[in-house]
């Protein structure tokens, strides 16, 4: 079974899905791979207050410590990356080709950097799987499913050094 419910953060509405014991997803509302219907018993679980507690810190600056469950569904390729990205540091960014680098080194298969920012893209855990704190190799901020104007707001809520980031040049 699935559970939904929303939450409204200061960058706008965000869905949150269970499967009853762990966070299987959050999105911002519209953002990019967000599940065209997202179908699902809407009910307030104990793990929705959980993440609401959690996101209300993070967005009031906080680096809270994840202590529910999560449970992000994919290939054992994303899996792999997303696992990754769990582990950059609060207010600190890496670049799609160094964790292409690190998952190489993990696994000692070759990997390219565009596989990673497949990857990194289709992230079903928004926020919580940081995948906001990817960049591309000259700084630019490239490649949010949710837009780059909250990946911005993400990395200077956490800050992140922006003077080292830069918004991708008009095409």
């Amino acid at each position: 079974m699935v559970y939904i419910t929303k939450y409204l953060s200061p960058l706008g509405g965000m869905a949150m899905a269970s499967d009853g014991t762990h966070l299987t997803g959050l999105w911002f509302d519209g953002q990019k791979y967000f599940p065209a219907r997202l179908a699902g018993e809407k009910r307030n679980l104990p793990l929705f207050g959980q993440v609401r507690a959690w996101l209300d810190g993070y967005f009031r600056g906080e680096n809270p410590p994840v202590r529910f469950d999560v449970r992000a569904e994919g290939s054992l390729f994303r899996r792999a990356v997303w696992e990754l990205l769990r582990a950059i540091p609060y207010g600190t960014t890496m670049t799609y080709g160094q964790l292409a680098r690190a998952l190489e080194e993990r696994t000692g298969r070759r990997c390219a950097a565009q596989a990673v920012g497949g990857a990194v893209g289709h992230n079903p855990v928004s926020v919580v799987i940081p995948c906001h704190r990817v960049v591309g190799t000259d700084g630019s901020l490239t490649g949010y499913a949710g837009g780059i104007g909250k990946k911005y707001a993400l990395l200077q809520l956490e800050g992140a050094d922006m003077t080292k980031l830069h918004l991708p040049a008009a095409r």
